[in-house]
């Protein structure tokens, strides 16, 4: 805790497996794919970063996106060549089995040292790869999710404390009657347990999630001890945060759960007219012929948006409504919400470029300036800033943002534990 005024410092994050080069190393027989990656984690760990996060794409991309690396195993290679940086995996729910989820995190977490945490997403692609025919509904994809979690963390709890413990000689001695079965028999999964793996040094990874839907919302609020989201302004993050955390309470959550991580999409500027110049250059070299395919996906496909002049706006009756959009329907909120306050076509494919997140653009004072009101807010914990793979972003990003933030102290000077859970200031796992 070394924020301002005794807060919990803000905890920042880096992404490192959705960089264009990896597209580029793939093909070069001198390079590695893991080449940027282990750049950017030295350089994370250089300079104070809190984790890596590694993001998954489950199918082959309609606008030419391969995809990312298999996180597991991406971050399990990082884990060998870092020490004190958390490893956040993005895994979905929807096509994986929750032993062999808690198989892969444990082993993670035992081969970091205590460094490991899953972003529990449900998947609104892949389901074409996994024999699942078609998409299974948002509601049943939370539904699934709500016993996979559950059934994870008893696979990690089936292991008592006492169960293992040193022999004073370097081995260990086991107390086999403290490893006990979890007997799960439930909707989707039977599953008898115990774990067969050691207890993890966190005892459990540290469980993030990524939906915005009512569906995420709620299991976010049960489950989550932080969540990941896409609120691109204050007020969105105002709303967003009084709601998961009022249901998180009446759920006997621990006070400040689920913590708040948001990504900013920053434009660095020496001043503020030279980021206002970059953010203009970057929207005129949009292609607005693939960018209205891009805006429609946000709406949640079924959509057609070829025809439509590009600064008027999208008219209402093109518009979903929420509940009937199958894929990312948090996502189609935010979009149709957009859409409906009047915004152009135009405009609304530049934003789709970022996705519904967070963005900025200024010095690395005034970008200083709009993390320090979210954070003042009380509806930023942890910050995922991009840049470390790109040297003019780099400069202003570990010579500019970051010390403005630690003279201002919002961010720490040092980790403050030694596993990830400890780091992040997470309050104690019940139990």
């Amino acid at each position: 805790m070394d924020g301002r005024a005794g807060r919990r410092a803000l905890k920042i994050v880096t992404g490192v497996s959705g960089s264009p080069n990896v597209y580029d190393a793939a093909i070069d027989p001198r390079r590695s794919t893991l080449d940027d990656a282990l750049t950017i984690a030295r350089l994370a760990e250089e300079h104070g970063f809190d984790a890596l996060f590694a993001a998954d794409l489950l199918s082959f991309g309609a606008q030419g996106a391969i995809g990312a690396q298999e996180p597991l195993i991406f971050l399990s290679a990082l884990a060998a060549v870092t020490e004190r940086v958390g490893l956040i995996a993005t895994v979905t729910t929807t096509f994986h089995h929750p032993y062999n989820l808690a198989r892969l995190f444990g082993t993670l977490d035992h081969i970091s040292n205590g460094r490991s945490a899953w972003n529990a997403v449900t998947s609104s692609l892949g389901e074409q790869n996994y024999g699942a025919g078609e998409l299974p509904s948002p509601e049943q994809r939370y539904a699934r999710a709500t016993e996979v979690l559950e059934v994870v963390a008893a696979l990690f709890d089936s292991w008592g404390p006492g169960a293992l413990t040193p022999d004073g000689n370097g081995g260990a001695i086991l107390d086999a009657e403290l490893v006990r079965p979890i007997d799960h028999a439930g909707r989707y999964f039977t599953v008898r347990g115990p774990l067969n793996i050691p207890p993890l040094p966190q005892r459990r990874p540290v469980q993030f999630q990524a939906g915005q839907s009512a569906g995420g919302v709620e299991l976010g609020a049960r489950h989550a001890e932080v969540v990941f989201t896409s609120l691109a302004t204050l007020d969105d993050a105002l709303g967003y945060t009084k709601k998961i955390r009022a249901r998180a309470a009446q759920l006997g959550r621990a006070d400040g759960l689920p913590f708040i991580f948001s990504s900013l999409h920053a434009t660095y500027g020496a001043t503020e007219a030279e980021a206002r110049r970059l953010v203009r250059e970057r929207a005129d070299a949009t292609d607005f012929e693939a960018g209205r395919h891009v805006l429609a996906d946000m709406l949640g496909g079924g959509i057609d948006l070829a025809e439509l002049p590009l600064d008027r706006p999208i008219p209402e009756s093109l518009l979903p409504e929420v509940e009937s959009v199958n894929r990312r329907r948090g996502r189609a909120e935010i979009f149709a919400a957009a859409a409906r306050s009047g915004k152009t076509l135009r405009e609304l494919i530049v934003a789709a470029k970022d996705t519904g997140h967070w963005a900025a653009a200024g010095t690395p004072e005034q970008l200083a300036d709009a993390i320090e009101e979210r954070y003042d807010a009380g509806v930023l914990d942890v910050i995922g800033l991009s840049g470390l793979d790109d040297p003019r972003s780099r400069d202003f990003l570990l010579d500019g943002l970051l010390p403005e933030l630690r003279r201002r102290r919002i961010l720490g000077t040092d980790q403050v534990g030694a596993t990830f859970r400890e780091n992040l200031e997470l309050p104690p796992l019940p139990g």
